[in-house]
């Protein structure tokens, strides 16, 4: 057997152990390492490079950010902004037809700018928004739907590990990414809450509105929401304006957050203990998986795979556009049986030379922010797809009253506001890319 036969046989191989239930970065390490014997023909090389490839990916620096963000995220969920948000989101858009709903959504873009984690926003706004879902008479499925569709804004608007670990990936600017990302984020929230407002149109006694709000009371919620604003501008902003780099800025976002909620009186040591646990056990779950795909991914190079699949997509004449749909659609459909993590660094190492070598009429920089968007965008409509929606489950467990069909489609309408901002933003590269431009001509 070829070594281009071996790592074509290894997808399939791949993706039954996926079937089977084995952990993804154990299947990857599995058949990468099974894969480099077969080509190499010798257990020393495999040996070797297990230890060379240890070294050489955790010792890259970057990679420090992503322990500080998932600690950030564990203490803004200690903190109680999640309810401060959401209040102060329902204190705008709580009298209006689905504005409790819309309210979820607000505030899940909001804590998303401070967790990174789509998973954490998903679950710490669940136990927040459900039960005023619950009290205003929302059905379950758009309940659940609306919940687990706001929870994957905590992928796409900054900081987010995913962010992270593509612009790593891909070689990319994290400064210039995260920008890139905040215009698509804003779009998601919106497209969201216009998927509710059509459904509580289409379905007018689905749920009671709340009264309006005083402007007063508006203001007090409004000014219990300014640590989160704090935070991402001195995160963000501080990234862009040159004063921290991407790791510090992690750091000061995660001391920042672990301020609030210790002056808040919701982190005491035992919380600090947890929190910190929490963090260890997530970032080393992320990194095995970085190695299994980094093991995994070196086969494939060792092959030749991903560069002659370069060479054969140039020669075929096909159109830009063409290539890149089929790219989008492989990636929803591996969605529906993959987590986000595993498959952005399972296919980003092989996807994106593909992609990378084809013109698209804008600078390799240009291409590769806009690239990533989109992938991010279809890796979290994943997240609320059936059968692997990890979202969906999550704010299924938390509502067992409601069965789980219910809860998949509820999701649906919000899977469909995704699929037109992947086009929208697909066929207009300049929405992804303007605020990116406008920071670099100041």
């Amino acid at each position: 057997m070829s070594n281009i036969e071996l790592a074509l046989w290894s997808f399939p191989v791949l993706l039954l152990l996926i079937f089977l239930r084995a952990p993804i970065a154990l299947a990857m390490i599995a058949v990468g390492a099974t894969g480099t014997y077969l080509a190499i023909g010798t257990p020393m090389m495999v040996l070797n490079q297990l230890k060379t490839l240890t070294y050489g990916t955790f010792s890259n620096y970057s990679f420090s950010i992503i322990p500080l963000f998932l600690l950030m995220g564990q203490f803004a969920t200690l903190s109680g902004m999640s309810a401060s948000l959401f209040r102060a989101a329902e204190s705008f858009l709580g009298h209006r037809k689905g504005g409790v709903a819309m309210s979820a959504i607000g505030a899940c873009a909001g804590f998303g700018a401070i967790c990174g984690s789509s998973l954490a926003t998903a679950a710490t706004m669940g136990q927040v928004a459900l039960p005023e879902l619950r009290r205003y008479g929302y059905p379950g499925s758009l309940s659940t739907g609306a919940l687990a569709a706001g929870g994957t804004l905590g992928i796409l608007i900054p900081p987010s590990v995913i962010l992270v670990i593509y612009a790593i990936l891909a070689e990319q600017n994290i400064e210039k990414l995260f920008v890139a990302a905040l215009i698509p984020g804003i779009i998601a929230a919106l497209g969201y809450m216009l998927a509710i407002m059509v459904w509580v149109r289409v379905s007018p006694n689905s749920a009671a509105v709340k009264e309006r709000v005083p402007w007063a009371a508006r203001m007090r919620a409004l000014g219990s929401v300014w640590p989160v604003l704090a935070i991402f501008i001195a995160v963000v902003g501080g990234i862009y304006a040159g004063i921290f780099t991407p790791t510090e800025a992690a750091a000061v976002g995660a001391a920042g957050t672990g301020l609030v909620a210790m002056l808040s009186g919701k982190l005491d040591l035992q919380g600090l203990k947890a929190a910190i646990l929490a963090t260890a056990s997530s970032t080393a779950m992320i990194f095995l998986i970085i190695l299994g795909a980094g093991l995994y991914n070196s086969f494939l190079a060792l092959t030749q795979l991903p560069q002659m699949a370069s060479v054969w997509v140039s020669e075929q004449g096909l159109s830009p556009w063409v290539v890149l749909t089929a790219v989008l659609i492989m990636y929803l459909l591996f969605g529906c049986i993959m987590d986000s993590l595993s498959m952005v660094l399972l296919t980003v190492p092989i996807i994106y030379p593909i992609m990378s070598v084809l013109d698209f009429g804008m600078s390799a920089d240009d291409f590769g922010l806009w690239f990533g968007i989109l992938v991010l965008i279809v890796v979290e409509v994943g997240l609320i797809t059936p059968p692997v929606g990890m979202n969906l489950f999550i704010i299924n467990s938390m509502a067992r009253d409601i069965p789980i069909g219910q809860t998949y489609r509820g999701a649906l309408p919000f899977v469909l506001t995704d699929m037109v901002r992947v086009v929208i933003l697909a066929a207009f590269p300049a929405i992804t890319l303007w605020l990116v431009w406008v920071i670099d001509a100041l």
